[in-house]
């Protein structure tokens, strides 16, 4: 152990003379653990929110899309799925339909996103329709009437349930004598499905390819795009990019990323926000190191004079209080981690925090504590602590001993 360090521990947990500079350093231990133990605690909570509300998007979206750049890309080129599936990190692809229809029941009409899918690939890229709450998306296959797959919220909404007769409107028409008509076609509900997104609970649907083509007045070829799912999730973009290079100007992709591009930046930016708010706790931590390490400077006045002059250096006063600032430190964020992460790992779990399904995607408050986030914050709160003893520090080495003997 170096002489400073030896003299700073001396002077941080002596307690015989000096029991109010130990009490205050203790409290500015306390002060960085809980600044830490609640960044650590609050941003876990972030990303288990924000990883739900990911998965939730991705259980009803797919990774990536391929969509065509003309009406007739698909019908141009019919082996497109198999090029999409050949490319490397591409697990799974399944062609789709994207419409805009109107549901109606015997208790009131509701305008819907209808979604064609193939119900042998489409369970392979959306992990929703792999658990849908009550039917099977087996169900959507040669049926008579055809069968339709809606969310719970609009089931509710609707009074609906499996077995449930309803029409659906296409607004393409028909021509007739009369003039165009709207298509209407009668469904029977094969499935109900629950996300916990309301957006797509109360307003999405899926239905066969070839019923919806029939729906939509469409030729038997007919595409909106091609889902697909890929091996890294952090990796999509890339993966799209190699697709737009292999697939040619007919063609173009787009990860999860993309699509949802807005609403994941305000989410960052809020976690950058809550990081900032909650690090002012830890600053006020640091604020009592000042405090303490100020009170020490003048209560070792004497001291400080003596070392100096049996030929202790400025540089090694002024490493004795910076040491003690980074001790403070140290401890307040060790504990301030441990206590972070047992907070952390009870909400895991025991769930004992509950939070109204009505109002929120889950009905728990879930927890992820990743080790960059802990990391960063344990890098932040010595930073401030290490800052907080420069100026004590550098008083304690300007003291003259001379001076400071002739006044004690």
């Amino acid at each position: 152990m170096s002489f400073s360090t030896f003299v700073a521990t001396r002077y941080l947990f002596s307690r015989r003379k000096q029991a109010f500079i130990y009490v205050i350093s203790l409290m500015s231990i306390m002060g960085v653990a809980l600044g830490v133990a609640a960044l650590v605690v609050v941003l876990g909570v972030y990303n288990g929110l924000t990883t739900d509300m990911r998965d939730k998007i991705l259980g009803a979206q797919a990774h990536g899309v391929v969509l065509g750049s003309l009406p007739d890309s698909f019908s141009v080129e019919p082996d497109i799925l198999k090029v999409v599936q050949d490319t490397p990190g591409v697990t799974g692809a399944t062609p789709f339909i994207y419409s805009e229809v109107m549901l109606s029941a015997g208790t009131g009409v509701k305008g819907l996103i209808l979604r064609g899918i193939d119900p042998d690939g489409a369970p392979k890229v959306l992990s929703m329709l792999r658990s849908i709450k009550r039917g099977n998306v087996e169900d959507l296959k040669n049926t008579t009437p055809p069968g339709i797959i809606v969310g719970e919220e609009l089931a509710k909404r609707l009074g609906l349930a499996v077995g449930s007769r309803v029409n659906l409107l296409s607004p393409s028409g028909q021509k007739s004598s009369a003039g165009f008509q709207p298509r209407i076609r009668p469904f029977a509900v094969a499935g109900i499905f629950k996300t916990g997104m309301y957006e797509y609970d109360s307003s999405l649907a899926f239905v066969s390819l070839d019923v919806c083509r029939e729906l939509l007045g469409m030729e038997s070829d007919y595409l909106t795009g091609i889902e697909i799912t890929v091996a890294d999730l952090d990796k999509a973009g890339i993966v799209t990019q190699a697709l737009n290079d292999r697939l040619g100007h007919r063609f173009y992709a787009r990860s999860w990323q993309d699509m949802n591009a807005n609403l994941f930046a305000a989410l960052k930016l809020e976690k950058i926000g809550m990081f900032i708010l909650l690090a002012m706790v830890v600053l006020i931590g640091s604020f009592s190191i000042v405090a303490t390490l100020v009170m020490l400077v003048m209560e070792k006045t004497k001291d400080i004079a003596v070392m100096m002059s049996m030929g202790a250096t400025r540089s090694m006063v002024r490493r004795i209080f910076m040491c003690q600032g980074c001790i403070i430190g140290v401890v307040g964020t060790a504990i301030g981690n441990a206590l972070g992460l047992l907070v952390g790992t009870l909400l895991k779990k025991y769930q004992f925090i509950k939070l109204p399904e009505n109002v929120y995607t889950l009905d728990h408050l879930p927890i992820i504590i990743t080790l960059p986030d802990v990391l960063i914050i344990s890098a932040s709160a010595l930073l401030l602590c290490f800052l907080a003893t420069l100026y004590p520090a550098r008083q304690a080495s300007r003291l003259k001993p001379a001076e400071a003997m002739r006044y004690e």
